[in-house]
């Protein structure tokens, strides 16, 4: 093991936005995130006995013994960073005790995969520290194993690949399968547009049960249409299913085909408004089928395609979070300025609205050895 008290090694990892596939990663599908350009930036030092974490968000500190932490023995947030370093050694990793130090902007509980650019950051952190030569594959895979196995949050590995994999000015597509990817342009300020970024403030909870319920019953229907995944379903055999289980299944076998198309479009050189219908038909999917919107997101989605935006879709896994827009750039304030006015008439939380820049994926930052 390597990694001397004193000597510290630092990451950055990205949140992310995904432009299209909503809950499509656990099935086998396809998925069209772009990193962000908020990051969250992990230090690590080598310690003697136990490992200490703080955060530049939170109060106090969390500390655990990394040679015997396991899964209930540290809660909250604390328990992504723990977790990761738990996964490293049940991969038979050589890890010892680290001294860790987190700052963050980006927005936690928003659905912009706070956790996952956590994750990945203390596991490419901890990889060079230890001289574990891990590649980004194994990286990302571990970081989700920390979410699944040490967390307790089942989801699939799309965060975790755009942290990890984002290149600047395009978007990834990713075969949740096979884990082939391929970057595919997203210039869309060279079209005169914009991809808005709306945090409802609305919060955004998924370890609570439903995004764990989501996932049993697309299992289920998989199960009863005797396919390894829905990517494998056909929207033809779905009458064969109980309803609410049906409407699960049809929101994945269609939000495939959306991811498809979007990635056609692009690939192609198409004008890219031609997302705009896809991404409103996604969030009528997602809000209908797979029921994870809420009062503010549909209000937002609404107050957005009012405002001008070719189309507007929830993004994340739901239950809250932020919602996205595709407008002119030149619509950017007027845009924002309806959902604004239409939160403020319902009486919500005032929303934050940002422009989402396509940036690339984690990175060691340079001289970080003098930490």
């Amino acid at each position: 093991m390597s990694g001397s008290a004193g000597v510290g090694v630092t990451w950055a990892a990205p949140g992310r936005v995904n432009v299209i596939g909503e809950h499509t990663d656990y099935n086998d599908g396809y998925v069209l995130p772009i990193a962000l350009p908020q990051r969250t930036v992990v230090t690590a030092v080598s310690a003697a006995t136990v490992s200490t974490v703080r955060s530049a968000q939170k109060t106090g500190e969390v500390t655990f013994d990394a040679r015997t932490v396991e899964p209930d023995e540290v809660s909250g947030w604390g328990a992504y960073v723990a977790g990761v370093l738990w996964a490293l050694r049940a991969a038979r990793h050589g890890v010892g005790n680290v001294n860790l130090s987190i700052d963050s902007d980006v927005p936690h509980g928003a659905g912009l995969s706070s956790s996952a650019a956590l994750t990945c950051a203390v596991a490419a952190a901890c990889s060079d520290l230890f001289d574990l030569g891990l590649d980004r594959f194994a990286l990302a895979a571990l970081a989700q194993r920390a979410e699944n196995d040490f967390v307790g949050m089942p989801c699939g590995i799309m965060d975790q690949m755009a942290a990890m994999h984002s290149t600047a000015g395009h978007a990834l597509f990713l075969d949740t399968r096979s884990l082939e990817i391929t970057h595919v342009p997203f210039h869309l300020a060279a079209a005169g547009l914009a991809l808005l970024v709306v945090d409802t403030r609305a919060p955004h909870r998924l370890v609570e049960g439903e995004y764990a319920a989501r996932r049993a019953d697309c299992e289920a229907a998989a199960k009863a249409l005797g396919v390894p995944a829905l990517r494998d379903a056909s929207e033809s055999r779905l009458g064969e299913l109980p309803e609410h289980v049906r409407r699960r299944a049809r929101h994945v076998i269609t939000e495939n085909t959306r991811v498809l198309d979007a990635v056609a479009i692009l690939q192609d050189g198409q004008d890219p408004r031609r997302l705009g219908p896809l991404l409103t038909a996604s969030h009528t999917s997602l809000r209908d089928d797979f029921e994870v919107s809420v009062a503010e997101t549909d209000l937002a989605v609404e107050a957005l395609l009012e405002g001008g935006a070719y189309g507007a879709r929830i993004t994340g896994g739901g239950f809250g979070g932020c919602v996205i827009g595709l407008v002119d750039t030149d619509n950017v304030g007027p845009a924002t300025d309806s959902v604004t006015s239409a939160f403020y008439r319902a009486g919500f939380t005032e929303p934050h609205a940002f422009t989402a820049l396509p940036s690339a994926g984690a990175e060691r930052l340079p001289n970080s050895d003098r930490h």
